[in-house]
């Protein structure tokens, strides 16, 4: 009976494997890399041979293989040096100038001298003895040739393409799982958004029942205020997930109203107050529901800072001739810099009771969906905060 693996145990497997696969292919770059390397040293140790032999002093003898040798060496880099170290030939290294070591420029010798270092110490270099004797005549060095070098380097490219292959991968089953999450997210808010419209038609005939028993008509205006409130909540929780119908609206008008549901609900302890004039006009494209629960996400973690207690002020103006802003102060706590950009993270709270979805939100409606910008304004610990939404003013 085979059981299925769980995704966790299938991960590891196919990355064990990713990691057998890449030690595989670097082990047999190595091996390639050894068996190349030795096969130039064959090489060198021939032409060595053919050094010899050129030095042989019966001239009856053809040395035209000998010559056609070392003039087939065209890759790999060599010095030629005589018995005391002195260079004394060279090929393969990029000087046109053919001369004793002697003639050459002062900055060609000190090229060639660099090499020979290199040489000496990459390669043992090759002896060339005297025909028929084991006297050394000269020595060859040579480095690893250009191809040679450049296969030092594959497998570092080889790791890089595959970290590159495998950071897409993880981006793309992150930006999956992501895309999942949201489409989960949204479905429960439209669905939240559903089961909340069932209970709000009963409570409308509750009020017309009220009204119909002359029960006091203040209580039944505010009983209508707050299924109102309802109303726009499962609205904005419609809209979750769908992208909203934007349309002008004056932006001094649509932030009081948010500012006068929330400075009649909230505790007496909070100051607030309205610094805009109620008749100026400034204009913005916005969705009012959304943008409302904008207002009201900024207002309440303001009084939350606040431990429910302090001055609360909103602002809006005009910025720049561009674009209206639109300013929530408080007295509470404050902002450290360090998590000015934090404070927006999905998930992220400093209070016991809470999601961390209020700034997320508020970000994703101002940025995704109004185009504008949401941030920390200015904030001083022990000092309070001003929070800041720009829109484009039309």
């Amino acid at each position: 009976m085979n059981l299925p693996l769980n995704k966790n145990a299938l991960r590891w497997i196919l990355i064990i494997a990713a990691f057998l696969l890449v030690a595989l292919i670097l082990w047999n770059t190595n091996l390639f890399f050894q068996k190349f390397k030795q096969e130039e040293r064959s090489k060198m140790e021939v032409l060595a041979k053919a050094y010899e032999n050129m030095n042989n002093p019966d001239l009856d003898v053809d040395i035209t293989l000998e010559g056609n040798i070392i003039d087939s060496n065209k890759n790999i880099p060599m010095i030629l040096t005589n018995k005391d170290g002195k260079i004394v030939g060279w090929n393969n290294l990029d000087l046109e100038t053919e001369s004793n070591f002697d003639d050459l420029p002062t900055k060609e010798r000190m090229f060639l001298t660099k090499q020979l270092g290199v040489m000496k110490g990459e390669n043992e270099p090759l002896l060339i003895r005297q025909h028929n004797s084991d006297k050394i005549y000269q020595r060859i060095h040579y480095r690893d040739s250009d191809i040679l070098n450049k296969l030092q380097y594959y497998p570092i490219a080889l790791l890089l393409i595959l970290f590159l292959f495998g950071t897409i991968i993880y981006l793309v089953f992150k930006s999956n799982k992501v895309a999942e999450q949201n489409k989960l997210w949204a479905g429960m808010a439209k669905e939240t958004a559903h089961q909340i419209g069932t209970p709000l038609s009963s409570l409308l005939g509750w009020v017309e029942i009220l009204r119909m028993d002359n029960a006091a008509e203040s209580t039944v205006i505010e009983i209508e205020k707050d299924i109102d409130r309802l109303n726009t909540i499962a609205d904005r929780f419609s809209k979750i997930g769908s992208i909203p119908k934007l349309t002008r609206h004056n932006l001094v008008t649509e932030t009081k109203k948010s500012y006068d549901y929330y400075a009649s609900r909230a505790s007496k302890l909070v100051d607030f107050h309205f610094e805009t004039d109620e008749d100026l006009k400034i204009y913005a494209m916005i969705n009012p529901q959304l943008f409302s629960w904008v207002i009201e996400n900024l207002v309440k973690n303001a009084i939350d800072a606040m431990d429910g207690k302090g001055t609360l002020r909103i602002k809006v103006q005009p910025k720049n001739g561009k674009y209206v802003q639109v300013l929530v102060s408080d007295s509470g706590k404050g902002i450290p810099k360090s998590m000015y950009t934090k404070i927006f993270d999905p998930g992220y709270t400093t209070k016991r009771r809470g999601w961390g979805l209020g700034l997320s939100l508020t970000k994703r409606i101002i940025e995704d969906y109004h185009k504008g910008k949401v941030q920390v304004e200015k904030s001083e610990v022990d000092n309070g905060t001003t929070m800041s939404v720009l829109l484009k003013e039309i």
